[in-house]
């Protein structure tokens, strides 16, 4: 069941469109984070929903109900910000109850609740600690309490974890995944990160210049970038035109064997760095640098023709610097990416 839909939404600052025409739709229980790099409108749709933004087009419906006359408070969600903006001058039980106490709820029945919140974030008799004196991962977890506080029937998440170091970046969004799982929360929540959001995420929606270039699985985005510009997004740098023809592409990297059933003529290639191999005969290429990632090497490679490609090695005789290898091409990490 369909509990948030934004319809046809725009807004626009002037002339220029934030965001334009977006149709999406989060299920409940539902997880979804909308990716985009700076300027895409990734915050602002999320404002919008919040109903800290009017739309200039468009509606935004919970629940079937639209909300173009609901204000902030009425609208039943949840929002955390990437700075947490606790209450200084409250402590823990005090930040974690104002929602509660804002909806008149009576103190003994709301410090049930807190105490019920803080053990399920994690922090378990942290009522009365000062948030001055909570690291940057507790003060997060303050502020997740806080937004669950009200019981919120979606809850929208601003870059959460974005001031956070990547140890513990890593550790909280599992946390955060078997929590809203385990509550049933529906989640829209908004980052730059792909690793955070496709950790956390039932569905990604990749947005470009205010549109959605994207929407499907983490693994369906993973495996199918639908545009040279979602590739790119995701990191890969091995893209280049091909022309495709009788299941394989001409390239400036030589002939590569392409999926069956791919579309033919002038096509953009993404060749993933796994799919860029050692082999006996092939693209002779110059070793340029190489980078331990813990499981594998990466390789950026210099080929005889063509520009510098990215590859994946194991960790047992990985080249070094200043060799010269030659590569193939695997066919199972070649994606022929839709045309613009």
């Amino acid at each position: 069941m369909t509990l948030l839909e934004l319809a046809g939404v725009s807004v626009r600052f002037g002339e220029r469109a934030v965001v334009d025409a977006v149709d999406l739709e989060v299920a409940e229980h539902e997880v979804v984070c909308v990716l985009g790099p700076s300027g895409s409108g990734k915050s602002t749709l999320l404002r919008v929903v919040a109903g800290l933004q009017p739309v200039s087009a468009g509606r935004v419906l919970l629940d079937g109900a639209d909300q173009a006359r609901v204000p902030v408070h009425r609208r039943g969600v949840g929002l955390m910000f990437q700075d947490h903006q606790l209450f200084p001058h409250r402590d823990v039980a005090g930040n974690v109850a104002f929602g509660l106490r804002v909806r008149g709820s009576a103190r003994g029945a709301y410090e049930a609740k807190v105490a019920q919140l803080l053990e399920l974030v994690g922090l378990p008799g942290a009522q009365g600690r000062s948030v001055a004196s909570l690291s940057g991962g507790e003060q997060q977890r303050v502020a997740l309490a806080r937004a669950l506080a009200p019981s919120p029937r979606l809850l929208m998440l601003d870059e959460p974890l974005g001031q956070l170091d990547r140890g513990l970046r890593e550790r909280l969004v599992v946390e955060l995944r078997e929590l809203f799982s385990r509550l049933g929360t529906t989640v829209l929540a908004v980052t730059h990160d792909q690793g955070e959001a496709f950790a956390l995420a039932d569905r990604v929606v990749v947005m470009q210049d205010g549109r959605i270039a994207q929407a499907g699985t983490p693994l369906e985005v993973w495996q199918r970038p639908a545009s040279e510009f979602v590739a790119r997004f995701l990191g890969f740098e091995n893209v280049i035109p091909a022309v495709v023809s009788g299941g394989a592409a001409a390239t400036a990297w030589g002939r590569v064997q392409v999926p069956a059933g791919s579309p033919e003529g002038e096509q953009t290639l993404l060749i993933r760095p796994a799919g860029v191999v050692q082999a006996a005969a092939g693209l002779r290429c110059d070793v340029l640098a190489r980078t331990f990632r813990g499981t594998h090497v990466a390789l950026r490679l210099r080929p005889e023709a063509g520009p510098e490609l990215e590859a994946e090695c194991g960790l047992a005789g990985a080249p070094g610097v200043g060799d010269r290898v030659a590569v193939a091409f695997s066919p199972a990490e070649v994606v022929v990416l839709p045309a613009a």
